[in-house]
């Protein structure tokens, strides 16, 4: 066999770099065997890194590269984010013309060269040991490319802390001792240290309760999520999940291994899973799966879920995400494109439908699976009920409630959850960064007796569990009958004669904006815990929506606002989640904003001089719309933008910051016959949402 030696590549500065910052980074390729003429070295990089793109145009502007060779030849520099197999994709060519590149000789790429003026280069947001930049070369000019037996790897860490969180039980008794948790996180969601435990002697009497932490070395300072405290024990208990994300393995980042240490220890979790693309899932990889979950899981401490995510096309049904009640079970793939040779012992299943019939006819541990909308969305029209438990209704790539609808109108039963899908190793605290994804990852509170896989399966297929869009809130949703019967979360139950009566109660992570009641498709009523006459000078201006339904959902909303008449005398950002792009108040009357949706919502809150002197005009690439600032009031404003639910919406906050908490009883009159999917959105003053799994009344 001819063997080619290819050379060797190295980096310099090695020391690690911070997350996010600007860096300057020599590259250098020496060449071992010559380069020809139109030959090509190729630097490949993960395709989640959300690092700044190298340009070689302008050298006073950010991620400036320059290049130079020691050869009698000239480089030509090609970027391409989609230029190599994934999770490789994103791609810098290097060609060679004009000459060629002999052995010995060198090409040196400087990455982020300041000699012009740009800042540097930008580093990607999220940590990671091995950021490598993975050599390869085409020596014969085939285009047939080599790998590097060794390419060169940077550390990434967090920076400085920039904000405290503080997590805590959701639900503890009356004089029960607890701990609760203490971290600090650097400004793009990275920990800065292992999250400080803090004991708790319990509380005296029953009610909801907060706790405020402080760090006393930076003297940064959170408030916890809502604590219910209980005189007597409920049957369920709330506890907290994220059960998707991928790793390095595939086409994420960090080892399986640290994603459960980060779930449990960082993101702090009672129950979390692992989701691997099934077309890069291995059968030694699957093994591994099945070794880490069985490793971590820890019944009362840590629950785990071996499973996969089967990413078939669309048109064959879409992604759906497997999970098995414990180790051993086979996995079948949608196709074994990235495997070696293409091979694996166990079968594929090409559609949804032959998956949910291979999984019923596997005699190990039982699957259940949830819709899930990534890369692929999934066709709900395939659907096994037992099998597909739920919808994933939101995640880093966005809000998704045109899923939960199509099932719907499907007359499915199905749960609701939200997950993360993080690619950056963070699951239950995946911040998306500075790339494509467009929301913070979600959550699932399961209503479980215990911390068991048992228990776990058991609320998960009597859909006893609620979806947050990150936030960690309180949500007890009931229906009474007219003759005494009582439902929750998930259940099935007949209305018999009379009005039933919905009973809910919601105690937000910030205050409540809205609850609206929906019974399937339609609205039953939209309740708030104030009135007109509690609005003032605070106006919430939210933009949100997506283009289409698949990859190129991503909508641009660059843009600002003016108020004519008027002085804006405060500005809160919601769901500007890119660090280095927050609203900006340019002037006492002017803002301007970069922001993308990919589904869910980002706004601002503007605190104004006078409550209704004035207009305000909103000017973003997508539409202009003009109020007077008098005619803002309790229901929104709203102006359609085409596509996927795109959407403008201006309404009027009170006055004075709230209570989180709100309950209501509401008689349920319009109903139809057959299924009523009863179920309610939250959503908070900050832009944070939670969605309950209907109660089915027949």
């Amino acid at each position: 066999m001819q063997h080619i030696a290819l050379g060797n590549a190295a980096i310099q500065p090695t020391k690690p770099v911070v997350t996010g910052s600007f860096t300057t980074i020599t590259f250098t390729y020496t060449a071992g065997h010559p380069i020809d003429d139109t030959g090509y070295v190729k630097i490949v990089f993960r395709s989640m890194g959300d690092f700044g793109t190298p340009q070689f145009e302008d050298s006073a502007a950010p991620n400036y590269c320059s290049i130079q060779t020691t050869g009698d030849c000239r480089i030509e520099p090609r970027w391409d984010p989609k230029g190599n197999t994934r999770p490789w994709g994103r791609s810098l060519f290097l060609k060679v013309v004009g000459g060629f590149l002999n052995k010995g000789e060198k090409i040196v790429i400087v990455f982020g060269d300041t000699s012009g003026g740009s800042p540097g280069w930008q580093m990607q947001t999220f940590c990671e040991d091995t950021f490598e930049f993975k050599t390869l070369v085409d020596p014969i000019a085939t285009y047939e490319f080599k790998e590097l037996p060794e390419s060169p790897t940077l550390r990434i860490v967090p920076g400085k802390p920039a904000r405290a969180v503080c997590i805590a039980p959701s639900q503890v008794m009356v004089n029960e001792s607890f701990t609760y948790h203490l971290k600090l996180e650097d400004k793009w969601g990275n920990p800065t240290n292992r999250p400080a435990r803090l004991a708790h002697p319990g509380f005296s009497k029953e009610g909801v309760y907060t706790l405020m932490a402080e760090d006393e070395k930076t003297g940064l300072s959170a408030q916890s999520n809502p604590i219910d405290v209980l005189t007597k024990a409920t049957p369920l208990h709330p506890y907290w999940a994220d059960f998707h994300g991928q790793t390095e393995e595939t086409v994420g980042s960090n080892a399986i291994e640290d994603y459960f240490t980060f779930a449990r220890d960082y993101g702090l979790l009672d129950i979390s899973g692992h989701q691997g693309n099934d077309f890069q899932v291995t059968d030694e990889f699957w093994a591994k799966i099945n070794e880490v979950t069985k490793t971590f899981y820890e019944p009362g401490i840590f629950v785990t879920f071996p499973g996969y995510e089967w990413s078939g096309n669309t048109p064959l049904g879409g992604d759906r995400n497997i999970y098995f009640t414990s180790e051993g079970g086979e996995i079948s793939r949608s196709c074994t494109d990235l495997l070696p040779g293409k091979y694996s012992v166990y079968q594929n299943s090409p559609t949804a439908t032959e998956l949910f019939e291979n999984l019923k006819k596997q005699q190990g541990p039982m699957a259940f699976a949830f819709a899930h909308v990534g890369g692929r969305y999934a066709d709900i029209t395939m659907h096994d009920p037992e099998i597909e438990l739920a919808v994933e209704v939101h995640s880093a790539w966005g809000t998704f409630e045109w899923l939960v609808e199509d099932a719907l109108r499907q007359g499915y039963r199905i749960g609701i959850v939200a997950n993360s899908d993080g690619h950056k190793c963070r699951p239950g605290a995946s911040y998306p960064g500075a790339s494509k994804f467009g929301s913070l990852g979600g959550l699932t509170c399961v209503l479980a007796n215990k911390l068991d896989r048992q228990n776990i399966v058991k609320a998960l297929q009597a859909r006893h569990f609620y979806a947050t869009t990150g936030n960690r809130c309180l949500v007890d949703v009931k229906l009474v009958t007219s003759d005494g019967r009582s439902a929750i979360l998930g259940d099935v139950i007949p209305a018999g004669t009379g009005t039933p009566r919905l009973q809910v109660r919601v105690v937000g992570s910030a205050p409540i904006e809205s609850v609206e009641v929906r019974n399937g498709l339609e609205t039953v009523e939209v309740l708030r815990p104030y009135s007109d006459k509690d609005l003032g000078s605070r106006v919430k201006v939210v933009w949100s929506g997506a283009k289409v339904r698949g990859r190129d959902r991503k909508v641009a909303w660059d843009g600002g606002l003016c108020v004519q008449g008027n002085a804006i005398l405060d500005l809160t950002p919601i769901n500007f989640w890119n660090a280095n792009e927050p609203p900006e108040k340019v002037e006492s009357h002017r803002v301007t904003w970069k922001s993308i949706t990919t589904g869910g919502v980002v706004g601002v809150i503007l605190t104004l001089e006078n409550p209704s002197a004035g207009s305000l005009q909103i000017e973003t690439l997508q539409r202009r719309v003009e109020c007077a600032i008098d005619s803002i009031g309790l229901e929104p404003k709203v102006w359609e933008c085409g596509g996927l639910k795109k959407k403008i919406e201006v309404s009027r906050l009170p006055e004075r910051q709230r209570s989180c908490e709100f309950s209501f009883t509401l008689p349920l009159t319009q109903l139809h016959k057959g299924d009523n999917p009863i179920y309610i959105r939250m959503t908070q003053d900050d832009g944070h949402m939670a969605w309950t799994s209907p109660i089915y009344l027949v």
